[in-house]
């Protein structure tokens, strides 16, 4: 049966209910509340931006757009980003979804962590970052009602999330900090985890091989 919070339909296709237990099954809760959220904050964005958006396209970019913080989906020879947008593309290809729209899920859950150019995009890879900004960084916080604010936080609550969450950052990319070079997760390192240097440009500019 379908489920409406905050005025926004959570998708129940056949493809909406595998990616829920998917991700129910591999994140902890969480994740969990806090992909749901997502959605449902984008959901909220692009339907008082007048935006047109594919809404079980929006929905598997909201709930894989953090797989790579999982144990199950865990990579480490690539950011996490793309861990989770890969399974995505994986996923959609399974229940017969490929070419553009597969493309656009993916480029969604790959660039939620880069500022500003998904906001330029596409409206479903524009929400997905939407969602995230709002739910992480508190971005967009006003742009939603209190009472839209309410309704979502009962239904996916948050408690301690804000340290919680960037513990769940840590402890998924701790073990390749490589992969942060350039990106806002750096700084998480660099307060969580003892002995992490982050990369720096203009080193790698000057150190290149480059004889001049």
């Amino acid at each position: 049966m379908s489920e409406t919070i905050a005025g926004v339909r959570i998708p129940d296709s056949p493809l909406a209910r595998a990616a829920t237990e998917l991700v129910r099954e591999a994140a902890s809760p969480l994740l969990f509340d806090h992909s749901r959220r997502v959605f449902l904050w984008g959901s909220l964005r692009g339907r008082d931006q007048g935006l047109p958006f594919d809404p079980e396209l929006l929905y598997v970019g909201a709930m894989f757009h953090d797989l790579g913080l999982t144990d199950r989906f865990r990579r480490k020879d690539q950011r996490f980003e793309i861990d989770g947008a890969d399974e995505a593309r994986r996923f959609l290809a399974a229940h017969g979804i490929a070419g553009p729209e597969a493309d656009l899920v993916w480029t969604a859950i790959a660039l939620h962590t880069t500022p500003e150019i998904p906001l330029h995009m596409a409206p479903e890879i524009a929400l997905v970052t939407r969602g995230v900004e709002l739910d992480v960084l508190g971005l967009g916080y006003d742009a939603v009602t209190g009472d839209q604010r309410a309704a979502v936080v009962a239904a996916h609550p948050r408690p301690d999330f804000k340290r919680r969450i960037l513990a769940a950052f840590t402890d998924g990319i701790r073990d390749r900090p490589e992969t942060t070079f350039g990106n806002v997760k750096a700084d998480v390192l660099a307060r969580f985890v003892p002995g992490f240097v982050r990369g720096d440009f203009v080193e790698v500019v000057e150190d290149s091989a480059w004889p001049e």
